[in-house]
């Protein structure tokens, strides 16, 4: 695969063929993308709904009403829609949860090696918690990085996308019950196949260029 050709490639689709569904090969290979991506000290702050029914996706339009309007048909013509979530909170539950998941994967070949994980985890985590006070714009970047990965992986995979911010979130929150379960949206993707008359498919790529944006040193 040409990694730098997807990036030249891909770009945020428009307008998508309703007519065409994913397949369920499709469907895992997209949770693979969400579940395998890194995120700092493997924290894994994050929650996904994916909506890949006509039912589905229409829930999802209850937050494309009024102002946010321009976002509906997106929701409703493409393959599959994705609510990316962050955790809301740090709690030892979670802490404990993934500690214990990395055991029974086999990270630790020494007790001492996860007790020593998880202190180094939890330092970062609390020092966001209570230095910092800002865990959940940690968990949000957190999320961020996994979409960049997404992003490119829904492309080499050959699916279409594009991540939307404009939709009403606190909606998705109640129509999902999300914060009940400790998370709060962040982050609508569509994903799907372009319309031929998508107007963004033909147009050139336009980015900084790399004097602007690098320096060697």
């Amino acid at each position: 695969m040409d990694i730098l050709n997807v990036l030249k490639t891909r770009y945020s689709t428009k307008e998508f063929d309703n007519t065409k569904t994913l397949t369920e090969k499709q469907v895992s290979e997209i949770e693979d993308l969400l579940q395998l991506s890194p995120s700092s000290t493997n924290i894994q702050p994050w929650h996904f709904v994916i909506a890949t029914t006509n039912e589905g996706k229409k829930r999802i339009t209850k937050a494309t009403q009024g102002f946010f309007s321009f976002n509906k048909s997106k929701v409703l013509d493409a393959s599959a829609v994705i609510i990316f979530a962050s955790q809301t909170d740090l709690t030892e539950g979670h802490l404990q949860k993934v500690l214990e998941k990395e055991d029974k994967d086999g990270r630790f070949s020494q007790k001492k090696f996860k007790e020593q994980n998880h202190g180094a985890r939890s330092i970062f985590a609390n020092m966001h918690k209570f230095d910092y006070k800002d865990f959940q714009h940690w968990a949000d970047k957190q999320v961020y990085l996994n979409l960049g990965n997404f992003l490119l992986g829904v492309a080499a995979l050959g699916l279409d996308a594009i991540p939307m911010e404009g939709l009403d979130l606190k909606i998705l929150d109640e129509e999902f019950g999300l914060r009940e379960k400790g998370f709060t949206s962040s982050i609508v993707v569509a994903i799907g196949y372009h319309k031929d008359s998508d107007f963004n498919k033909d147009l050139p790529k336009s980015r900084l260029s790399k004097s602007e944006i690098i320096d060697r040193v």
